[in-house]
């Protein structure tokens, strides 16, 4: 099953505002005072710094962090010349991949001419804006030409990712196999199909780094590029060679390394039994790869093997390179990006690959164990290592080769990019990765509702979990027919036609038999779904819930806290909302249940956040918010607060907590530095306490409805069994399938805890 539906697609870049980028001001420019400072008058007076010294335009401009991606369109993807708007939509996605991965700003710039002499002067007449072009694109050979004029002729970094991305991943996968095969890189035969600009750059790199280039032969789509043809241009004939091989099948023979830049299945399994012992094949055409990963493991076992898919391993990916390589020359003001650089970018990752590999990374991939060898040639794109790592030697590269304008202290370098982008921001990715390894039951009560289906069928296409949706049969069916859901992979659950209803009927009797209701009002009651679903969560035939679709809090909150009970030793739930902000993760507790928590229970709901947020490989910073900081405004409910940390201090002697603070000192570390009682160490907190319901659902809606974050929750702690509840009539799809994703790595890891320690130790492992 695809991972995404075309209907899927175009609802991603269609909704809310159009496109996937936008420009933000990242100055305040609320008061007419902050606009005469962005503009007149104020803006005189960096000008004139720029104008006396050029050099500040870094100092004073977003000039330093920002990159042109340029495209005419003429070599979309494998889509071909489709023209400048519609190859708009993979330029936009290449600048969030930039900001996504390296914290770089993109303008992405289609132009609307096919012209080397128009494209050249546009893109030169751009320099004073931007201290980088990506090239991107752009069909061979004029994107030769466009790159080497723009490079003689600028004064900054052009790159086309498509030749030089692709050639020093492969590069690093190239030096890799050659390790594991025991092959020395000067002996080996080489064989390229392909003879675009991808094609040709990889076989330049892979010169570079020590294959003897007439042990190379390279095929374009007439054969074997020899000196006797005729219909070579210059930059294939720099690779015609003398041979008597001239098709595919006569080339492989006894070579060593395949690199595939072409088209799908031209690999059979009789030419790859033909190539020496471990031959390396790097087939990266896509979709389909020259010779698929089952085709080739069958014909030759020994195979060292890559591709361009993402669902096989050694996914030769240009978004290991392409944003490092500019990060690392942007912070060095490098003049350009030379080949000492981009062989610094290729050795970085191939010496990344070949140690042990994070936990965090891991459960990112829903892997459970990953080591150098046959089958991971190549660092994943998720490990957040690689922007250290890369940026940094790209930066040493630079300043070694004489081609960077600004010098660093790369070790102070290397530290500042770990922190820049900390674990946060693959959380979701993560938990959804550890979800994928052991999928559980999760039950939905409004199964009839549009987006719980929606939400529902993501799952199943994610491959997270099991949807049991509550609803009568052939109103889900209707449903799921007029929005276009199949029901594959899901389970209708009819409460009145359930074949344990009875037993449920006396379960929840007996766990309600203070209130002694009658068996009638019981069995009424286990007809509405929202009471229902806890109770096939409670009775075994769920490992979760995921409800509030569309029901009020108070009546789905209700059943959930009367039939769950609390794990063992819990002596309170409490509820935490998690917002993805730019800056990381922010975890806001309690946003549901507790509404006028005393110090116990603050203290209580803090180390329980706190356990929760370690369980997501991130360690917890715990502010506990008051309208006072430190005893500065003396009032009981401030000394409550005071109480609350020492109660979670003594409880929890481990954990780094600090208050009463105000949320300012708990989150901007200049504020935090005028008390130096702070025990934050000028770290922002990540993990807010609130002391009350009141302000904690105020402070949380405020950053949802108005600042730029991503929300997930809240999500239910310290129960039994992982249930969860959605922000009624506001959620879409998305939030619910977070929410599942959440409540399927909950159910395993209480599964895992009910095991034993060794089983919860080799689940986090």
């Amino acid at each position: 099953m695809p991972l995404t539906t075309r209907k899927q697609a175009l609802a991603y870049h269609a909704q809310g505002r159009p496109g996937k980028i936008e420009v933000v001001a990242t100055k305040p420019c609320l008061t007419q005072i902050d606009l005469s400072l962005a503009y007149s008058p104020g803006v005189a007076e960096p000008c004139r710094e720029i104008a006396r010294d050029p050099e500040k335009v870094f100092d004073y401009t977003a000039r330093g962090n920002l990159v042109a991606v340029v495209s005419d369109g003429s070599a979309v993807l494998g889509l071909g010349s489709i023209g400048p708007l519609a190859a708009k939509p993979v330029m936009e996605g290449k600048a969030v991949l930039f900001k996504r991965f390296a914290d770089i700003d993109v303008f992405d710039l289609e132009l609307g001419t096919q012209e080397v002499d128009e494209i050249v002067a546009t893109v030169k007449n751009l320099e004073p804006t931007i201290s980088g072009v990506n090239l991107e694109d752009i069909a061979a050979p004029r994107c030769f030409e466009i790159e080497r004029r723009l490079t003689e002729e600028m004064g900054i970094p052009v790159f086309h990712d498509d030749q030089h991305g692709t050639a020093l991943i492969a590069g690093a996968a190239l030096l890799n196999a050659l390790e594991i095969a025991g092959k020395d890189i000067g002996e080996v035969r080489m064989v390229v199909n392909g003879a675009g600009a991808a094609a040709l750059a990889c076989a330049r790199f892979a010169i570079h780094l020590g294959v003897d280039p007439e042990k190379i032969l390279i095929l374009d789509s007439k054969g074997v590029l020899t000196p006797g043809r005729e219909d070579l241009n210059p930059y294939k004939r720099e690779f015609a060679r003398e041979t008597d091989r001239r098709s595919l099948a006569e080339a492989l023979a006894g070579a060593d390394v395949f690199f595939g830049v072409s088209v799908g299945n031209v690999v059979t399994p009789e030419m790859l039994r033909s190539m020496a012992r471990d031959p390396i094949v790097l087939a990266m055409a896509n979709p389909d790869p020259e010779i698929s990963w089952e085709a080739a493991h069958e014909a030759r076992p020994d195979v060292i093997m890559g591709t361009g898919r993402s669902d096989y391993p050694n996914q030769v990916n240009n978004v290991l390179g392409f944003p490092y390589v500019f990060r690392g020359a942007l912070d060095v003001r490098a003049c350009c990006i030379n080949e000492a650089m981009t062989t610094a970018a290729a050795r970085a990752l191939a010496e990344l690959a070949r140690e042990p590999v994070p936990g965090e990374v891991l459960r990112a991939y829903g892997l459970k164990e990953l080591a150098f060898g046959r089958g991971y040639l190549i660092p994943k794109p998720l490990d957040p290592r690689i922007l250290s790592r890369v940026a940094t030697a790209v930066a040493r590269a630079a300043i070694q080769s004489g081609v960077a304008r600004r010098e660093v202290d790369l070790g102070a370098y290397a530290r500042e990019l770990t922190e820049r982008m900390g674990p946060e921001r693959d959380l979701m990715r993560r938990v959804v990765a550890q979800a994928r390894l052991d999928p559980k039951r999760i039950v939905f009560p409004e199964g009839e509702h549009e987006v719980v289906l929606q939400a529902a069928e993501s799952a199943v296409r994610e491959g997270i979990a099991r949807p049991l949706l509550i609803g009568r049969p052939e109103e889900v069916q209707r449903m799921a027919e007029s929005v276009g859901v199949s029901l594959n992979g899901m389970e209708v659950v009819d409460p009145a036609a359930w074949p344990r209803f009875d037993d449920y009927a006396r379960e929840l009797s007996r766990i309600r038999q203070h209130r002694n209701p009658p068996m009638e009002l019981v069995r009424e009651r286990l007809l509405d779904p929202t009471w229902f679903g806890p109770m096939m969560v409670r009775m075994g035939d769920a490992d979760g819930m995921v409800a509030g679709a569309t029901r009020a809090v108070r009546k789905t909150l209700e059943p959930i806290l009367k039939v769950i009970p609390l794990q063992d030793g819990v002596r309170r739930a409490a509820a935490v909302s998690l917002l993805i902000t730019k800056q990381g993760a922010l975890f806001l507790a309690d946003t549901a249940l507790n509404i006028e928590p005393i110090a116990e229970d603050l203290a209580d709901i803090a180390i329980l956040t706190a356990d929760f947020v370690r369980r997501l490989d991130i360690e917890p910073r715990v502010a506990m918010l008051s309208f006072s900081s430190y005893g500065g405004t003396p009032h009981p409910r401030s000394d409550m607060v005071r109480r609350a940390v020492e109660i979670a201090r003594e409880e929890a002697p481990d954990l780094l907590i600090d208050g009463e603070m105000r949320v300012d000192a708990a989150l901007d570390p200049r504020v935090q530095a005028r008390y130096p009682k702070s025990r934050l160490g000028g770290k922002r907190a990540n993990v807010l306490i609130f002391p009350s319901l009141e302000s904690a659902n105020i402070g949380f809606n405020l950053v949802r409805l108005l600042a730029d974050t991503s929300v997930i929750g809240p999500l239910h702690l310290g129960l039994a069994h992982p249930v969860h509840m959605a922000q009624p009539h506001s959620c879409d799809a998305s939030d619910l399938l977070h929410l599942t994703a959440f409540a399927v790595t909950e159910a395993q890891a209480l599964e895992a805890a009910a095991q034993g320690p060794a089983a919860e130790a080799a689940r986090r492992a």
